[in-house]
């Protein structure tokens, strides 16, 4: 009896630990799907499915309205961007890349990459108020606030278009000396740009649209994202080669790295939080603290979703947005597409909000 005894108590005691570490399980689960908070304090806080036709590119957010304008190949989705719900269109902007916004004069920007022009529209209205012309494919776009000039970085001209914002009409041309990726503009006179194909950052003065120093990025190699602490000087610098470089925008020496996931698209600085992000087609946003002006930390790895690369951070309220969609089956390679790309699932494009 003593032996039955002893055999049934231990399956009661091993049936109650299985019941526990279910519960503790089941627990964790729904902490995961629900976005558990990392040390950085982000996780999601919204999934919207936005669908629609076309790919996309650019994300820009304006603070005051909340809203977030989203280029998709064709044309801008405008959207609520507490609600996740679309609320306007930007039509007629062939091959779209990315958006730049001019509060102060209630305009904004497109880089049309396929009609070599820049789209101006009224941000209230959405209606568009002119066209600017640029050179060959214009890619990123940015507003630098010292000179009042748009500066759409021209992809297929290795170059960059001024555009007076008051009037919207091309005022000038830099020579860049390389294919340009993403820019950064400190607001005290002075734009940066990556050169992807050079590995190296080209510094330019907007007003007199004079290049003033071209610097090497060693050990960053096939710079993408860029994004800057303006009060400090310093860029962030997003690197094919799966890190995060920052760079003294003063010498353009490397003071430091950082490592990320495998195909970083866009970098965002929360001047606020000290934090820099950069966000990767692995699924990732890598989150580094900047504890000085030369020493920065790598503080969370946010799990997002493949292909989620492309970002932009609301500096109201510090939300990061991202978008993703599904895709199917690469198809087979062909002399006509040598390196085909997975169709994207139709009506699965979806938004990805993540907040502290």
């Amino acid at each position: 009896m003593r032996n039955h005894r002893k055999i049934w108590l231990a399956c009661a005691g091993l049936l109650v630990l299985v019941a526990a570490l279910g519960v503790t399980g089941g627990k964790a689960m729904k902490a995961q799907e629900s976005g558990t908070a990392g040390k950085s304090g982000y996780h999601l806080i919204k999934k919207v499915k936005l669908g629609g036709e076309g790919g996309w590119d650019y994300l820009t957010v304006d603070p005051a309205s909340r809203r977030l304008f989203i280029s998709r190949g064709t044309h801008v989705m405008v959207v609520d961007a507490d609600e996740g719900k679309v609320v306007g269109d930007i039509p007629n902007t062939s091959g779209v890349h990315g958006i730049a916004l001019v509060p102060e004069m209630n305009k904004g920007f497109t880089s049309n990459g396929k009609s070599n022009t820049s789209t101006v529209f009224d941000m209230k209205t959405l209606q568009p108020l002119g066209e600017a012309t640029t050179e060959k494919n214009p890619d990123a776009i940015i507003y630098d606030p010292a000179s009042k000039r748009v500066f759409t970085f021209n992809g297929g001209a290795d170059s960059a278009t001024a555009i007076d914002a008051a009037t919207g009409k091309a005022v000038g041309t830099v020579a860049l000396g390389g294919g340009p990726e993403f820019a950064a503009s400190d607001g005290k006179g002075h734009v940066f740009v990556n050169l992807e194909d050079k590995s190296a950052l080209v510094k330019f003065d907007p007003v007199t649209l004079k290049i003033e120093k071209t610097w090497p990025l060693a050990p960053c190699e096939s710079p993408s994202g860029l994004a800057i602490d303006a009060e400090h000087e310093i860029l962030i610098v997003g690197c094919h080669n799966k890190m995060m470089a920052f760079v003294d925008g003063n010498s353009g020496h490397v003071i430091g790295t950082v490592p990320i996931g495998q195909g970083v698209d866009a970098n965002r600085f929360d001047a606020a939080t000290g934090f820099a992000f950069a966000s990767c087609g692995d699924g990732t946003v890598t989150v580094a603290h900047e504890d000085s002006p030369d020493k920065f930390t790598v503080v969370d790895t946010i799990q997002t979703q493949s292909r989620a690369r492309t970002m932009e951070l609301n500096t109201s309220n510090h939300n990061l947005y991202l978008v993703s969609a599904d895709f199917g089956a690469t198809p087979a390679a062909t002399t006509e597409q040598p390196r085909p790309r997975p169709p994207m699932v139709p009506d699965t494009f979806t938004l990805l909000i993540y907040g502290r």
